[in-house]
């Protein structure tokens, strides 16, 4: 299936096709072919009517316009296609139409199409976010003696090192995938409760048939059919909103890094990206664009599921029927991040020259904090505050460097020579703990290699 114009910039391809028409087509009819198999197998129905379902269900004999016309007008897609099931299998085996569907409520089937759906999605998230894994170690072991200017506030700060900063990158992303990960093998349960959740008509052998079910399908068998207890997927959802925020907050430090003005790290290049429809200087910061884009609307669409838990009673009116949308562009928006962050990470430009003459370019001014750490313990915090706030205001004034002005004052002169001046704005000297940090960071940090 081809990306539509309006899902360009908000999917990647994998996960277009993955919640096309088609692919949700072949999970709900998925779950029907796996329910007779199931009931075969416990003796509920014949074998013949199994083999007769599994040959009925023929995607090519389902057309998924006039089922999405019909279930608007149903308010599930599920009425409709066990329809055309029934239709489809009664023309081949009479017999065995009586046994479509046996057991099961239209929910069970949307819900259960939904978890295979996000069993395949798993996956292909995943990939991506071990690969920005990846590619966001070995930046950091590059860069673990690039020197940077650390920035609050978008002001210049102390330094900092390049691989401590995508060290942090890549810690928030780790946590996130794990968080991820946990989310997504407890909500992947199967869906199988019946009317109201109690398998009435297979009397005691609903929960055998159940665990049965799942193994058909490779999904969990949860404790209890969960109708209306949707916190499972909410807990997904809401890890897939942290993951993508954390992806967004790479974006964002990326493309102001990127700024003409501070000229530190590059997006990759490559034929296509990142151009201009009336510019052609223009290097435009896409990936991070797409990125940022995805950590916008996530949150709203979090928060839209988390509305929709709200349920009524045993089966709910429209808490259900918001999901399937809100479900499918959280998952696209996490993978199209994860994806764009991943190319980002491994093609990475960056300029540790540029980098330095940031530094410079502060005259020394970032390295205040640390004068009146060197001054405090003869003159006390307050006067050397004093006297360090004082250099600094006469060489913005005067535009000289901060060391230059500071060495003029003669209570400064009288503890701190010439070269211990010199020695102040040497960054590699002010870095405090940052390499421990870094390793901390990426140290009993396993990546792994599920794909």
């Amino acid at each position: 299936m081809a990306f539509r114009l309006i899902e360009s910039l908000g999917s990647t391809e994998a996960l277009v096709e993955l919640f096309s028409d088609s692919s949700i087509l072949r999970a709900m009819l998925g779950f029907e072919v796996a329910l007779a198999r199931a009931e075969s197998k416990l003796g509920l129905i014949p074998a013949s009517a199994a083999q007769s379902i599994a040959a009925a269900a023929d995607p090519a004999a389902f057309d998924t316009a006039q089922l999405s016309r019909k279930s608007l007008r149903a308010g599930t897609p599920t009425i409709p296609l066990v329809k055309r099931l029934i239709e489809v299998v009664r023309s081949v085996n009479a017999s065995a139409a009586a046994f479509v569907h046996y057991g099961a409520t239209s929910q069970d089937v949307s819900d259960t199409a939904l978890m295979l759906l996000l069993k395949q999605a798993q996956s292909l998230v995943e990939a991506d976010v071990v690969r920005c894994e990846h590619a966001l170690r070995s930046l950091s072991e590059q860069h673990r003696n690039s020197v940077v200017l650390g920035r609050t506030l978008l002001q210049p700060g102390p330094p900092t090192t390049f691989g401590l900063k995508v060290a942090g990158w890549f810690g928030s992303v780790r946590r996130g995938r794990e968080r991820l990960t946990q989310a997504f093998d407890e909500a992947l349960t199967i869906q199988f409760g019946g009317a109201v959740g109690t398998l009435s008509v297979l009397n005691e052998k609903g929960p055998i048939l159940a665990r049965e079910l799942a193994a058909e399908l490779g999904l969990k068998c949860p404790d209890a059919p969960w109708h209306t207890h949707r916190d499972r997927l909410a807990n997904l959802m809401c890890a897939c909103g942290v993951l993508t925020g954390s992806f967004g907050k790479i974006a964002r430090d990326i493309s102001l890094l990127m700024q003409h003005e501070v000229g530190e790290v590059s997006e990759p290049s490559v034929d296509g990206r990142g151009g201009s429809s009336t510019m052609p200087h223009k290097r435009n910061p896409i990936g991070c664009a797409v990125t940022i884009a995805a950590a916008t609307r996530v949150p709203g669409l979090v928060a839209s599921y988390l509305t929709a838990m709200v349920q009524e009673y045993e089966r709910s009116a429209g808490g259900l029927q918001s999901e399937w949308p809100t479900v499918a562009a959280v998952i696209q928006a996490t993978g199209v991040a994860a994806a764009s962050i991943a190319e980002i990470a491994e093609g990475a430009t960056v300029d540790t020259a540029r980098m330095r003459q940031n530094l410079e370019g502060t005259r020394g001014f970032v390295f205040a904090e640390k004068a009146v750490t060197l001054l405090t313990s003869k003159l006390g915090r307050e006067k050397a505050q004093q006297l360090v706030e004082t250099a600094l205001q006469k060489a913005l004034a005067e535009n000289r460097t901060f060391t230059d002005l500071l060495g003029e004052v003669p209570e400064v002169a009288n503890i701190l020579d010439k070269a211990a001046l010199q020695r102040l704005t040497v960054a590699e000297e002010y870095l405090g703990s940052a390499e421990f940090f870094r390793k901390e960071m990426l140290r009993d940090a396993p990546i792994s290699n599920k794909s």
